[in-house]
């Protein structure tokens, strides 16, 4: 006799597979992603919309990094690449780098980086 299975777990990786339609990375733009990366709706969620893409679009109506996004939704940072590269292709969000060009040459801003750890021991 062989042993029962144990039941599928809904929050493993057949949801990712699942959710990602079989895709495991994303393409185009949205493979430059990185968790620091902003995220912005530019549009309000679409009926029909699959639920993971309307909580994204939801959350992001002020923008978010993709590191704060993941936590919220409790995805892992390549899955979460994969439906932003859905959404940025659609263009219902918009990516954004976290710093702004003019202050790029500066150097770091400590307080920025306080403002991250603290946001980070917060989650």
């Amino acid at each position: 006799m062989s042993a029962p299975r144990p039941p599928t777990d809904p929050s493993g990786l057949e949801r990712y597979y699942v959710l990602t339609k079989g895709r495991s990375r994303p393409d185009g733009s949205a493979s430059s992603l990185d968790v620091a990366t902003l995220i912005v709706s530019l549009t309000a969620p679409a009926p029909g919309m699959q639920h993971e893409h309307e909580d994204i679009v939801r959350r992001c109506r002020d923008p978010l990094s993709v590191a704060e996004l993941g936590a919220h939704l409790g995805l892992p940072f390549n899955i979460l690449a994969v439906l932003l590269a859905d959404l940025l292709d659609a263009g219902r969000v918009e990516a954004r780098d976290p710093i702004p060009a003019h202050d790029a040459g500066r150097g770091l801003d400590i307080a920025l980086l306080q403002e991250v750890l603290s946001g980070l021991e917060r989650l």
